[in-house]
Order: structure tokens, then C-alpha cells, then sequence
């Protein structure tokens, strides 16, 4: 005789945790999941700066030179003498020797003028600015050096036994200088090198900075 089903029976449990992608989005279809690295991200480097001091003088020099220039020839095909700035121009091009001082003066200044736009090209700039990982592709964070070495000295005046401490963050390395008032000099920079270490870790940056400790006693007062 079987046994009738009734409403104390138990319901087969559906373990969510451990099923598939498939049956978890209902597409019948395994999705791959997007690795959470840097390369898939995009890249990381060091934020561009838009240079707009430059940028704006370059534009403002080479406006007033070509208006200047335009203004004339125009003057002169209106049937105008030239100007006597560029007639003397003309002619000092014309009759100064190439090996004069002046002329040498000149070329060494377009030259570095040169050479200095494009090295500003080139260069990323924004020093100041450490670039943290990426957790969103459409996403960029940077911090501040300033804001860093105060997250650093923050932690590392959480020892015991440190008096004061000096933090300096550059672009790839964080240089600290404490003063530990009591304590041996070799157990407070042991936990200095650990505590800045994962603090360095935690900051999130996509190139973790080089630690340098230094730990020394307090200078006699007077």
C-alpha cells in the first residue's frame, strides 16, 4: 500500500551556491567571466598633463607673430610700404653671416624652444599624481604623493616608541625617517617595515612604492 503524499513531505532543496553559471542566469549558456587583471582594465600609466600653461603660451606667441606677419603682407599688396620691423628684418637675414654671434644666439634659443615642446610632447607629466589600480574599465584614480606619505606617517606613528616620523613619497620609492624615543632601535623598525608595508599595499596603487626605513634616537637638547 503507498504511502500518500501529503503536505508534511519535504521539498527537494535547490542548492544555489554550487550551480552552474548556466542555470544561474538562465541562458543555457556558459558566460565567461571578465578577469579582474590590469590588462583587462587597460593600461595604467602615469596621467597625462594637459599642459595648458605651455600650451597657451605657444598659442599666444605664434598668434601675434602671424598676425603680425599677415598684417603686413597685406598692407603691401594694398599697395602699403612695408613695415620697418620687417624690412630690417629682411635685411638683416640677408646681409649677416650665418657664423655671427647673433644669428648663432637665435638658432640655440628655437632650438631649445624646440626641444622643449617636445619633450613636454613626450612626457607624460603629473608628477605629483601615483596611479592606483583599476577596478572599473571606464574608471581612473590617481593619488596624491602629498596625501600618501600623510596615510604612511599616519600608520607608522601607530608603533610604539616612535616619537616623530618623517615621510617623503616619491614616484617609486616612500622614504621614512623616525625618531623613536624608547624601545630598541631594531624592534621598532622591524614593526615600521611591516605596518608600511601592507599600509603601502593598501593604498592601491598600481606600481606598490619601494620602502626605505630609517630609525634613530632623538637628539640631546641643548
Amino acid at each position: 500500500m503507498s504511502e500518500p503524499r501529503g503536505s508534511d513531505s519535504t521539498p527537494p532543496v535547490l542548492d544555489l551556491a554550487k550551480a552552474p553559471d548556466s542555470e544561474a542566469d538562465g541562458t543555457g549558456e556558459n558566460t565567461p567571466r571578465e578577469p579582474d587583471t590590469a590588462a583587462g582594465l587597460g593600461r595604467n600609466g602615469r596621467f597625462w598633463s594637459a599642459r595648458r600653461v605651455p600650451a597657451a603660451v605657444v598659442a599666444t606667441a605664434l598668434l601675434v607673430v602671424a598676425g603680425a606677419f599677415l598684417y603686413d603682407v597685406v598692407a603691401v599688396r594694398a599697395d602699403h610700404d612695408a613695415m620697418p620691423w620687417r624690412r630690417g628684418l629682411a635685411r638683416e637675414l640677408a646681409e649677416r653671416p650665418l657664423d655671427d654671434i647673433w644669428v648663432l644666439v637665435g638658432a640655440g634659443v628655437a632650438a631649445a624652444l624646440g626641444l622643449w615642446l617636445v619633450l613636454l610632447a613626450v612626457t607624460p607629466g603629473l608628477r605629483s599624481v601615483l596611479p592606483m589600480r583599476r577596478t572599473h574599465p571606464d574608471v581612473r584614480a590617481g593619488l596624491q604623493r602629498d596625501a600618501a606619505a600623510l596615510a604612511l606617517r599616519d600608520r607608522a606613528m601607530e608603533v610604539s616608541g616612535v616619537q616623530s616620523v618623517r615621510v617623503k613619497a616619491g614616484r617609486r620609492r616612500a622614504d621614512v625617517r623616525a625618531v623613536s624615543h624608547f624601545r630598541d632601535l631594531d624592534d621598532v623598525r622591524g614593526d615600521l617595515d611591516g605596518i608600511l608595508t601592507e599600509a603601502i599595499r593598501g593604498l592601491g596603487l598600481t606600481r606598490p612604492l619601494a620602502l626605505s626605513v630609517r630609525v634613530r634616537r632623538p637628539g640631546k637638547k641643548g
